[in-house]
């Protein structure tokens, strides 16, 4: 028994997998320190919890629409508005399991076989798989360092061809902790939006950002970049709410509606009670973000300064998000051989940047305590020391 075409397309999660393999070598005794997976080290706020608690109690356990509880697109649909200068209608808003759920859901309803997304990158793992999964083909546009990892008007105006139906854009970015300023946003998608491309904005990590920077919603530009804009965002990141599986986006209102029929079929609707969970996160303080966040930027300056002082290292400095792009090509060593050695002679897990399309770089995660972080950049500092003889 053979399995369908597209499951031999795609490649599993090397973030995942990585993770997977540092929590069994945690689980045989090993001191891991562990810089793999994207999610925050603290516990989802107890306001949230509460909500969903109290949601539990009363018996908030049966199907909602499927697209999400009126109540929580509509808070979804003012913060929108309030924050990101976009206004969309509560049903223009489909929520969802999860950011990862709503990207697939955005390209699935608006790829066909054939078509090609520009994907910028570095990228998130699961950017490519998706577009094979939709049956379109993922067209991957090399960034550079020097460029700080950000697509350039140049770059992305080369990669168009009559096949293009998307751009991906996601800042502030994974892996690179890249953010995009307005003007630069508005230049590449007034590009895409000559060759009437889609765009798919992910802002998952829009609240994440560090020294001054700021988010900015492509769909805020124009009314005719808003029409072609899939603006994604949810609450693992921001909130500290990876294990609840929410996310949503917002669309114009014949993309809307066709994914909410995909969705009816996927997955009837997300969680009752943690979209209770998710008004809470919206409605109430945010000053739980705010803490975060610092603590992030103090994490941020840690490991960049640790990194960067350490020879045959160099690296960007990520202006949002909570991961670093460590440039390892001075050793000389594939980022997946990098990556395993660091792994097996120094209990660091990092994610080689092969997963990313550089295999030249590692990607490290900082959403993890000061110690960790000191400790790890301790073995590192070692390791790359040994490796240099």
């Amino acid at each position: 028994m053979e399995p369908a075409n597209i499951a031999n397309r795609i490649t599993p999660s090397l973030t995942l997998a990585i993770d997977s393999k540092a929590k069994a070598l945690k689980a045989e005794g090993k001191d891991i320190c562990g810089f793999g997976a994207g999610e925050p080290d603290f516990d989802t706020p107890d306001h949230i919890k509460l909500a969903a608690a109290q949601a539990l109690a009363e018996g908030f356990t049966k199907y909602t629409p499927s697209s999400g509880m009126p109540e929580l697109r509509q808070a979804i649909a003012e913060k929108l508005k309030a924050e990101n200068g976009v206004d969309y209608k509560p049903g223009q808003i489909i929520v969802s399991c999860g950011a990862k759920h709503s990207c697939y859901n955005a390209i699935l309803a608006t790829c066909n076989p054939g078509d090609e997304v520009i994907i910028p990158a570095p990228y998130w793992v699961s950017y490519p798989e998706m577009v094979k999964m939709a049956g379109a083909e993922p067209y991957l546009v090399p960034t550079k360092a020097e460029n700080g990892y950000k697509l350039t008007p140049e770059e992305l105006q080369n990669a168009i061809s009559p096949s293009s139906k998307m751009l991906i854009l996601n800042s502030p970015n994974n892996p690179t902790g890249a953010v995009y300023t307005e003007n630069e946003i508005a230049a590449l998608v007034e590009i895409a939006m000559e060759d009437d491309l889609f765009i798919l904005s992910d802002e998952i990590y829009e609240k994440i950002i560090y020294d001054g920077a700021k988010p900015f919603s492509a769909a805020s530009i124009s009314k005719q970049i808003y029409e072609r804009t899939i603006t994604v965002n949810g609450f693992s990141k921001s909130y500290a709410m990876t294990g609840w599986r929410l996310g949503y986006l917002a669309a114009p209102e014949p993309i809307a509606k066709a994914i909410d029929s995909i969705q009816s079929h996927a997955t009837s609707n997300p969680t009752s009670f943690a979209q209770k969970g998710a008004v809470a996160a919206l409605k109430e303080s945010q000053d739980c973000v705010k803490e975060m966040v610092k603590a992030f930027a103090e994490r941020r300056d840690l490991i960049y300064s640790g990194l960067t002082a350490i020879e045959g290292i160099s690296c960007v400095k990520p202006m949002g998000a909570f991961y670093i792009l460590a440039d390892i090509s001075s050793f000389g060593l594939p980022s997946s051989k990098f990556c395993e050695a660091l792994l097996e002679q120094a209990l660091v897990a990092a994610v080689p940047g092969v997963a990313f399309g550089n295999d030249g770089v590692m990607r490290l995660s900082y959403a993890c305590s000061k110690e960790n972080l000191e400790k790890g950049l301790s073995r590192i500092r070692d390791f790359c020391a040994r490796l240099r003889g």
